[in-house]
C-alpha cells in the first residue's frame, strides 16, 4: 500500500512566496529593459524625483504608462517612494545597478541576457529531444551585445587593476611590451582595455563569429587604438595560426568551447616557453552543493540555455557548462600540455587561473 505524501504547510508556504518572488523577477526583466531602452533610469539620475506626471512632462512619454511602470519599481524596490510628495527616486545605491554603465555592478546585461535565454527556448528544448547543440552564430540574435554588456563591468573594474597584477611578472612585460593573443574575445571589451593600459604591446583578438569581430573592430576604431597594434581576426580557438605570445588570455570562453582540451593543446603551442595562460571562468566550486547560492544559480540558468548548447554544437562538444570549477579546469587544461595551473585571484563572478608550462 502506498504511503500518503504529508506536505508541511509551513514548508509549502516558504516556497510559494519564493516563487512569488522569482515570478516577481522575471515579470520585471521586461520593464527594466524598457526603462533602459526608453533612458528612464538615467533621466530620474540626472534630472531628479519625480511624480508619474512631471516625469512625462519631462520625457513627453505617457503619463499612463509612467504611472504604471513607476508604481512597478516601487513595488519591486527598484525606485524609492516618497508618500508625501508622491515622487519617485533613483536612489544612488538603485543608480549603480540600474543608470551608471561604469558601476562595477551595473545590472542592465543581465536582464538583457534573461531575454535572449526565452529567445533560445525552443531551440534549446529540441536540444534536449535530440542531445543536440545550438550554434553560437544561430542563437538569440542580440545575446552577443547582452554577453558584452553583462560582464564589461568586472572587466572594467578587475582586469587591470587586480587580475593581471596577480599574475607572476605578467604586467612588467606588458609595460616594457608584450605580444598577447584574446581569445574568444567577443565584442573586444577585455582586449581593449589591456591594449589601452599597456601602449608598449601588441595585441590580437580572436573569436569564431564574425558579426563580433566586426563589432570589435568598430569598438578599437571608437576608441582611437593603431590597427596596427591592435586588431582582431575572425577564428576559432585551435585555429588560429600565429604565435610566441607573451600572453595569452580567455575571459569566460574556454567552458563554451566543444574541445577545451584541444583549445588548450593549441594555445601551449603558441606561448613562448616562458609565457602565461590566463583563464578567467565563472565562479563554481567543484561540488554541486558548493553552487547553491544566487551567482550559481544564476550560471546553471545561463549555461543550460547558452552554453551547453554552443559547445554541444562543435566538434567534440565537451561541454565543461559555466559551473564547471577549478578542479574540472585544471584537469583540462593540463590535459592539454600545461604543468602548472594555479587560482591567482578570484571575484564574486570569477576565478582566474594562471597557466604555465
Amino acid at each position: 500500500m502506498e504511503a500518503i505524501q504529508v506536505f508541511d504547510e509551513n514548508k509549502l508556504n516558504a516556497f510559494v512566496g519564493q516563487i512569488l518572488g522569482d515570478l516577481g523577477g522575471a515579470y520585471s526583466a521586461a520593464l527594466v529593459k524598457i526603462g533602459d531602452r526608453l533612458g528612464l533610469y538615467r533621466e530620474l539620475q540626472s534630472g531628479g524625483p519625480a511624480t508619474s506626471t512631471e516625469l512625462a512632462e519631462r520625457t513627453g512619454y505617457s503619463e499612463r504608462y509612467l504611472r504604471e511602470w513607476l508604481s512597478h519599481h516601487a513595488a519591486s524596490n527598484y525606485l524609492d517612494y516618497d508618500r508625501t510628495t508622491k515622487r519617485f527616486r533613483l536612489s544612488p545605491e538603485q543608480a549603480m545597478v540600474f543608470a551608471d554603465e561604469d558601476s562595477p555592478v551595473y545590472m542592465i546585461g543581465g536582464f538583457e541576457n534573461a531575454f535572449t535565454t526565452l529567445e533560445n527556448e525552443p531551440k534549446v528544448s529540441e536540444g534536449f529531444r535530440t542531445g543536440e547543440g545550438v550554434a553560437w552564430g544561430d542563437q538569440a540574435h542580440c545575446m552577443f551585445c547582452a554577453v558584452a554588456k553583462f560582464f564589461r563591468p568586472g572587466y572594467n573594474h578587475n582586469l587591470i587593476q587586480n587580475w593581471l597584477p596577480a599574475l607572476s611578472g605578467v604586467v612588467e612585460k606588458l609595460e616594457v611590451g608584450a605580444k598577447v593573443a584574446d581569445i574568444g574575445c567577443g565584442h573586444g571589451h577585455s582586449t581593449l582595455l589591456m591594449a589601452a593600459a599597456f601602449p608598449n604591446s601588441t595585441f590580437i583578438g580572436y573569436d569564431f563569429h564574425g558579426g563580433s569581430i566586426n563589432a570589435a573592430n568598430d569598438h578599437r576604431d571608437e576608441h582611437g587604438l593603431d590597427s596596427d597594434r591592435v586588431r582582431f581576426e575572425q577564428a576559432t580557438a585551435d585555429d588560429f595560426t600565429e604565435g610566441d605570445f607573451d600572453l595569452i588570455t580567455c575571459f569566460d570562453a574556454l567552458h563554451d568551447m566543444g574541445d577545451p582540451v584541444g583549445t588548450a593543446a593549441h594555445i601551449s603551442q603558441k606561448l613562448k616557453s616562458d609565457g602565461t595562460w590566463m583563464v578567467v571562468e565563472p565562479m563554481a566550486g567543484d561540488e554541486l552543493t558548493e553552487n547553491f547560492n544566487p551567482v550559481g544559480r544564476l550560471f546553471y540558468a545561463a549555461s543550460t540555455t547558452i552554453c551547453v548548447p554552443t559547445s554541444l554544437a562543435q566538434k567534440t562538444g565537451l561541454a565543461l557548462g559555466a559551473q564547471a570549477g577549478e578542479r574540472k579546469l585544471t584537469e583540462v587544461i593540463k590535459a592539454g600540455g600545461f604543468q602548472t595551473v594555479r587560482r591567482a585571484t578570484e571575484t564574486p563572478f570569477n576565478i582566474v587561473l594562471e597557466a604555465r608550462h
